[in-house]
């Protein structure tokens, strides 16, 4: 049977999985509701306890994800508010072609479009 690898503790920049079991930090997202097995531990078939455990890191890396989605909305919104106070225009589009390039060198062509989905939750439609 083939392992997960953990992730317990973030790279430089990105947050450690919370601990099973421990509650979100305030402000950040609550996972969905899982149901625990109520099958004994022994009548589980590995692969199903593996898919199971998978299922799980996925969820919880969905919370994170989610997570660092709304505080990069908030940050946005510091800029924008800022550069409409300074005069300018909420939107710098060539900062918004870096960051569509960015996307694009690191995932691919499915990377300009979360980038693009990205860049509307965090300012809205242009």
């Amino acid at each position: 049977m083939t392992s997960l690898p953990e992730t317990t503790t973030g790279t430089a920049g990105s947050p450690a999985a919370p601990a099973p079991g421990a509650a979100s930090a305030p402000g950040t997202p609550q996972g969905w509701a899982r149901k625990p097995s109520t099958a004994p531990t022994g009548s589980i078939p590995a692969h199903e306890k593996m898919i199971t455990d998978a299922r799980e890191r996925i969820d919880t890396i969905d919370d994170r994800i989610i997570g660092l989605i709304q505080e990069r909305s908030a940050v946005s919104a510091v800029v924008q508010k800022a550069r409409v106070e300074a005069g300018g225009r909420r939107v710098n589009l060539s900062r918004e072609m870096e960051v569509l390039s960015h996307y694009r060198d690191a995932l691919g062509k499915q990377g300009t479009a979360l980038a693009m989905t990205l860049l509307e939750l965090s300012r809205g439609r242009v």
